[in-house]
C-alpha cells in the first residue's frame, strides 16, 4: 500500500508501520494525559481515559481526498481493497507494540504523571480513525471481535463511502459517520470522493447506520466560510441515520490542509456553538449536552438518554464487554452511566493554549476508573484529582 519513500515520510511523523496497510500514531491528547495536561472530548463526553487509548488506522488508503484532512496528497486513495490482507491478531499486537514504544519516551519527561503514564501500559480503548478509512479493511469483523475478547472498546469512524461494509460491521463501542457538508454538491468540493455515485453511497450510509443497535454518532467538522451553513439540510440528513449522538467539531488548521485552506478556515469555539444552537432547532429528539473548549467541539445527545434529569452518555465499558462477549444484542441503552459534566460554558475561546492553561491535572496514585465528579467540576480518581 505503500512506498518505502511514503513510509519513510510517515514515520517522520511519528506514525508506526503496522504490516502492509496499517498504522500508529500516538494521538495528542494521550500525550497530555500522561504529562498532566487534560484530557480529550472524548473523556468529558464519553468516560474515555485518554492516557489508555490507541489511535490507529487498518487501512491508510482513502477514497476520498478531504480539503480539511491533515494528509498530504500523496498518501494513497483508492475505492477497492488491491492489496495483501493482513492477520487481524498480527495488527492488534504489533499495533499494541507499537503504541508503547512511541509512549517510551514520555518516561523520561520532566513533569510526566508517573501513575498516568503506568496506566497507559494497559490499552483499554482504540480509536479505528488516524488516516485513510479503516472500514475496509476486509477482515475488520475479526479484528473489532479481537479488540472485544481484550476488553479494549472500539471507536470507528468511516468517511460513508463503503454502505455494505457499514451494514455488515459486527457491534462495535461507537460508530462515527463523517457528515461533511448538507448538500451534493458542497460535498463533491469537500471531499473531493473517487466514487462518481458518493452521494448515494452517503445516503445507503445513513440509512445503515439507523438500523444499528449499538450506539452511532454522526460528527460535523465545521470549516469556516465553506459547509458552516445550511443547518436545516445538515439536520435532514442526520434524522436520515439517527444516530444517538452529534458532534459538531471547528476544522483544526493542522498538517497538509494548510496547503489548502487557510488558518481564518479555523472556527472559534463561540462559532461552533452558535451554529451548534442553529441546528439543534431543526432536531426536535435531541438536545446539546456538553462542548469541550479545547477541541472546539459540541455534543448533542437523544433526549432519551436524559433519565430522570440526568443525563447518561458516559459508557459503562465492563457492562459493555460482558453484553457483546455474551452473544446477546448490545443496545446503546444497555451500557450507559451518568455523565458528570455537562452544560455549556458561555465563554468564547479564541486562544486554544489560554484555554489549556484551565485544565491542570494532579496525580497522586495509580487509577484508571472515575469514581466521581463534584459540582466544581473536579474529578477525582482514586487520588487523580483535576480538571477536565
Amino acid at each position: 500500500m505503500l512506498t518505502a519513500e511514503e513510509k519513510q515520510e510517515l514515520e517522520k511523523q511519528q506514525y508506526r508501520i503496522i504490516g502492509s496497510h496499517s498504522a500508529v500514531k500516538v494521538c495528542g491528547w494521550t500525550k497530555k494525559m500522561v504529562k498532566g495536561e487534560g484530557g480529550c472530548y472524548k473523556l468529558k463526553f464519553y468516560g474515555i481515559m485518554s492516557n489508555q487509548c490507541m489511535q490507529m488506522t487498518t487501512s491508510i488508503s482513502c477514497a476520498n481526498r478531504c480539503s480539511f484532512c491533515w494528509r498530504g496528497y500523496k498518501a494513497p486513495v483508492s475505492k477497492e481493497w488491491k492489496w495483501d490482507v493482513d492477520d487481524p491478531q498480527f495488527i492488534l499486537q504489533n499495533s499494541v507494540n507499537a503504541h508503547h514504544n512511541l509512549l517510551a519516551g514520555l518516561k523520561g519527561y520532566r513533569n510526566v504523571n508517573m501513575p498516568a503514564y503506568d496506566a497507559s501500559r494497559t490499552v483499554k480503548h482504540v480509536a479505528l480513525s488516524l488516516t485513510g478509512e479503516p472500514i475496509i479493511y476486509p477482515r475488520i469483523n475479526e479484528l473489532i471481535s479481537s479488540f472485544n475478547e481484550k476488553g479494549i472498546s472500539t471507536f470507528l469512524v468511516t468517511n460513508a463511502q463503503y454502505p455494505e461494509q457499514i451494514r455488515d460491521l459486527n457491534t462495535v463501542t461507537q460508530l462515527y459517520i463523517s457528515l461533511d457538508a448538507p448538500n451534493k454538491e458542497l460535498l463533491k468540493e469537500i471531499d473531493v470522493p473517487l466514487f462518481s455515485d458518493f452521494w448515494e453511497r452517503l445516503n445507503q450510509s445513513l440509512d445503515y447506520m439507523k438500523e444499528k443497535k449499538h450506539r452511532t454518532t454522526i460528527r460535523l467538522t465545521l470549516i469556516k466560510g465553506m459547509n458552516d451553513l445550511e443547518p436545516e439540510n445538515y439536520a435532514k440528513l442526520i434524522m436520515k441515520g439517527n444516530p444517538d449522538f452529534i458532534e459538531v467539531k471547528a476544522y483544526m488548521f493542522v498538517g497538509a490542509s494548510r496547503q489548502r485552506l487557510s488558518l481564518e478556515n479555523m472556527p472559534l469555539h463561540e462559532d461552533v456553538v452558535s451554529f451548534s444552537q442553529e441546528l439543534i432547532h431543526s432536531l426536535p429528539d435531541y438536545e446539546i449536552v456538553s462542548e469541550h473548549i479545547p477541541s472546539r467541539v459540541v455534543m448533542m445527545a437523544k433526549k432519551k438518554f436524559n433519565i430522570n434529569g440526568k443525563w447518561h452518555t458516559w459508557i459503562d465499558f465492563p457492562k459493555y464487554h460482558d453484553l457483546v462477549l455474551s452473544g446477546n444484542e448490545c443496545a446503546s441503552m444497555d451500557y450507559l452511566k451518568p455523565t458528570p459534566q455537562v452544560g455549556l460554558s458561555g465563554k468564547k475561546t479564541a486562544d486554544y493554549a489560554k484555554q489549556r492553561l484551565d485544565r491542570q491535572y494532579k496525580v497522586d496514585e495509580k487509577t484508571s476508573e472515575l469514581d466521581f465528579w463534584n459540582n466544581e467540576g473536579k474529578v477525582q480518581l482514586k487520588g487523580f484529582d483535576g480538571i477536565i
